[in-house]
C-alpha cells in the first residue's frame, strides 16, 4: 500500500467565544488516520507564536509530523447554527511553494488541505503530483482570501484542478461552484454533513447514507477525506471507501459527546 501524507496549514479556532484552539486539515485528518492505523505523515506549518504549543498537539495525536516555518497562523471565529458555520476570517496564512512540495513524502498519497484559496497556486500543486497521487479540499478553491465574514466565490484559476484526482467538496461549495461534473477532476466527494454523502466516479453518481450524531462537527470534512483517501490507497471502490469514511467520522463524533 502506498503511504499517506497530508499538506495544510494549521489553523487558530475561535469557536462560540470560547478560548482559542487548534484547528486545520492537519489535526483532524491525523486524528483520522491514527484511528485507522494508517502509515501517514503530516506536513504543515503555523506561525511562531503557535508553533510549540501546535506541534505538541500534533504530535501527540500519534503520527509523524513535518513543521515547515511560517510567518502567521490562518485564524477563524465561527459558530454554529443548525449545523452550517458562521465564519470570520482573522488573518490569513502562508501560501505554500514548488520547494516546499518536494519534501513530500515520494510517491504518496497526498491529501491537500488548503483553508483559504491563497495557499496552494497551481504551480505548487503541480509540483506535489509529481509521482503522487493528489486530493484536494474545495475549500481552496471557493474560501476567498481576505478578512472578514468567510465569502465564497467561484472565481479560481482552473488549472488548479489540473493534477488533482479527487476533490472533496462540501454542499456550499458545490452551490457555489455549480456543474462540479465539468470540472474535469475524475473523482468527487460531495458532502451533505448529517445527510451523508454522493460520490461522483466513473461518470455517474452514488450516494452514500450516515448517522447523524449530536456533536460539534469541526473537521468532519477533514476526518472523511483522510478516512476515504486512506480506504481508496488500499483498493477500496470510491462507494465503500465513502461509507467507510463515514463510519470513522461518526465514531470519532460519538466520542466527542461520550
Amino acid at each position: 500500500m502506498p503511504p499517506l501524507a497530508l499538506v495544510g496549514n494549521l489553523s487558530r479556532d475561535v469557536v462560540d467565544g470560547g478560548p482559542p484552539r487548534i484547528g486545520g486539515g492537519p489535526y483532524y485528518a491525523a486524528q483520522a488516520w491514527r484511528a485507522l492505523g494508517a502509515r501517514a505523515t503530516i506536513f504543515t506549518r503555523c506561525g511562531p507564536e503557535e508553533r510549540t504549543a501546535y506541534s505538541r498537539r500534533l504530535i501527540s495525536v500519534g503520527l509523524p509530523v513535518v513543521m515547515l516555518e511560517g510567518t502567521v497562523t490562518t485564524s477563524f471565529s465561527f459558530y454554529y447554527v443548525d449545523n452550517a458555520r458562521v465564519m470570520t476570517v482573522e488573518h490569513t496564512g502562508d501560501s505554500w511553494t514548488p520547494a516546499d512540495a518536494r519534501r513530500v513524502t515520494p510517491g504518496a498519497w497526498v491529501h491537500v488541505a488548503p483553508l483559504l484559496r491563497c495557499e496552494f497556486p497551481p504551480e505548487t500543486l503541480a509540483a506535489l503530483a509529481r509521482g503522487r497521487r493528489l486530493s484536494f479540499d474545495g475549500q481552496g478553491l471557493v474560501r476567498a482570501a481576505e478578512l472578514g465574514p468567510l465569502r465564497l466565490d467561484a472565481n479560481f484559476d482552473r488549472e488548479m484542478l489540473r493534477h488533482v484526482q479527487i476533490l472533496k467538496l462540501a454542499e456550499e461549495e458545490a452551490e457555489v461552484i455549480g456543474s462540479v461534473e465539468r470540472l474535469g477532476v475524475p473523482e468527487i466527494l460531495l458532502t451533505y454533513g448529517p445527510r451523508g454523502s454522493r460520490i461522483y466516479y466513473g461518470g455517474r453518481w452514488e450516494r452514500v447514507g450516515a448517522w447523524p450524531v449530536t456533536a460539534d462537527p469541526t473537521g468532519s470534512g477533514d476526518a472523511f477525506s483522510a478516512g476515504y483517501l486512506a480506504g481508496r490507497s488500499r483498493g477500496l471502490t470510491p462507494a465503500s471507501a465513502a461509507r467507510r469514511a463515514t463510519a470513522l467520522v461518526g465514531a470519532m463524533l460519538m466520542k466527542r459527546v461520550s
